[in-house]
């Protein structure tokens, strides 16, 4: 009866340690793998923020046709213009002085002769004029508009 004694004694043989390297080893990548892909879809590429070379979206406004009488007396201009603008912010303030633009705009046309209007020199001088009584503040020490053209659409003398 002593036999059985000893093959309770006896111990157990040992798990191979090989195992737990094994998956101390995998367990290791994977926690690398994570943490790195974390990082890769994380990290700031300057996504958010604007590119400096997309080209900005053109805002336009057509005003509604000019028809004045020219210095002469005989002759009268008729004209379409079409401002680009800085942003919508800037359609809705000129909308909202329209009478102000429109007044600066007759004054202006009607003081030209038609001599002064016929090279192409004399037209790019008159989009000068022009943008520069648009630009005017509507309000006493108020800021500028920002009009970064103006374009003829139409351009009649009679």
């Amino acid at each position: 009866m002593a036999e059985p004694a000893e093959s309770a004694e006896t111990p157990a043989p040992k798990k191979s340690k090989k195992k737990l390297f094994v998956l101390v080893g995998a367990l290791v990548i994977l926690l690398g793998a994570g943490g790195a892909g974390a990082w890769y879809f994380t990290r700031d590429t300057g996504a958010g923020k604007p590119e400096a070379a997309a080209p900005k979206v053109p805002v336009f406004l057509a005003l509604d046709t000019f028809t004045v009488n020219l210095q002469d007396g005989e002759q009268y201009l008729q004209l379409d213009i079409t401002l680009q603008v800085a942003d919508q912010a800037q359609i809705d303030a000129i909308k909202l002085h329209m009478p102000r633009v429109r007044s600066r705009l007759l004054s202006l046309l009607s003081s030209k002769h038609p001599d002064e209007l016929m090279s192409p020199e004399d037209k790019k001088k008159l989009t000068a004029e022009i943008l520069a009584q648009v630009k005017q503040p509507f309000e006493p020490k108020g800021k500028p508009q920002q009009i970064e053209d103006v374009l003829f659409t139409s351009f009649v003398i009679q």
